[in-house]
């Protein structure tokens, strides 16, 4: 019976340091930050409570001319089941006044930001690859990666278990075309 107290407070223990430990992660995805093309600063904190695919592309990127505008068909889809598409371009200087004649060519109406860099992708453990997909569950942490340019039913097949009671089989992280 001594030992039930100890045990009982090393159990505490454990369980507030991991949710610490978890604690610890959510914001520093919570801040991260993204300019739309007006100039606002948008945080990724803000889609807290949806289910967030987010892309990162480029325009220069020959993948990701044909991964956008599935990814612009699938976004209404499964917006009514709070899923939102969010696309981060990883274009510089230079490049970014290419954006907009992009975004018009292909009819994009997804949300689309910059500031994407090789260190917000090595943040997301996604390589130095475009496109590259992260999809968050609705608390704000990251649950898969997909490396190259994704399918409708690579996407659609995450976002349907992370929606689900999940006690189907986990679909896997995806390296496609490395």
């Amino acid at each position: 019976m001594r030992r039930l107290p100890r045990l009982t407070g090393l159990f505490l223990i454990v369980i507030f340091a991991t949710g610490a430990a978890a604690n610890a992660q959510a914001p520093a995805t919570a801040t991260l930050t993204f300019v739309d093309l007006t100039g606002k600063s948008h945080s990724l904190g803000e889609y807290q409570g949806k289910v967030v695919v987010l892309n990162f592309w480029a325009t220069w990127c020959f993948p990701c001319r044909e991964e956008m505008p599935m990814l612009n068909k699938l976004a209404p889809e499964l917006a009514e089941r709070d899923v939102i598409f969010l696309a981060v371009s990883l274009d510089d200087e230079p490049s970014r006044s290419k954006i907009p004649r992009f975004i018009e060519k292909k009819k994009i109406t997804l949300p689309v930001f910059t500031g994407g860099t090789a260190a917000t992708l090595a943040q997301f453990e996604l390589g130095n690859v475009v496109p590259a997909t992260v999809i968050f569950d609705r608390d704000g942490s990251p649950v898969f990666r997909i490396l190259g340019e994704a399918s409708k039913k690579d996407i659609a097949s995450r976002v349907d278990w992370l929606l689900s009671d999940r006690t189907g089989k986990k679909p896997k992280e995806l390296r496609k075309n490395l």
